[in-house]
């Protein structure tokens, strides 16, 4: 299995095959709209509008497995991110990430990129404290850790890199950008 041969659902029930995509460049990223990291659409959407034109993707998967911070359907979080954040790119179906119910997508991306860990600095050690609390074992799995975790696939459908929610969206940007 590749890449090209997954499917994910919009919010409006199609499915949509990542074969659509060949040739660009993907950010695949779960999101939530009641997360600290929420504020991430922005940037996001900013990569999108300087981007898309040359190849740029987004395909945002909104997941409400982490302290239930997307609690909205998915008609609720299309207009949050719109008028919030004034996002263009889809919004897919929202879904589980983890767990027996996740897409094939995310059990696929972590398959080709597991977890590294946080980094360094504040940010990262409260992510590495919450998370110790909720799975011991954390930093040997390749689960999503929590939302706005970030997966970048090149044009070929190699996923090249993973960020964790806490990343440096510059370092994310002048990766995309690098691809493209």
């Amino acid at each position: 299995m590749e890449f090209y041969d997954l499917y994910v659902e919009t919010a409006q029930g199609e499915k949509i095959s990542m074969r659509t995509y060949e040739g660009k460049v993907v950010l695949v990223v779960n999101t939530a709209t009641g997360c600290g990291f929420t504020p991430q659409y922005e940037v996001l959407e900013q990569m999108y509008e300087k981007y898309h034109a040359q190849g740029l993707e987004i395909v945002d998967v909104p997941c409400n497995q982490f302290y239930g911070q997307a609690p909205g359907s998915d008609e609720e979080i299309t207009q949050f991110c719109q008028l919030h954040f004034n996002t263009k790119f889809p919004q897919m179906k929202k879904s589980d990430v983890n767990g027996e119910n996740a897409i094939e997508l995310f059990k696929y991306l972590k398959s080709k990129k597991g977890f590294a860990g946080f980094g360094s600095g504040k940010v990262a050690e409260m992510m590495n404290a919450m998370l110790t609390e909720i799975d011991s074992d954390y930093k040997n799995n390749a689960e999503i850790k929590w939302n706005f975790t970030k997966f970048v696939i090149n044009r070929q459908g190699d996923v090249v890199a993973r960020f964790e929610p806490n990343a440096d969206m510059a370092e994310l940007e002048k990766c995309v950008s690098d691809l493209l």
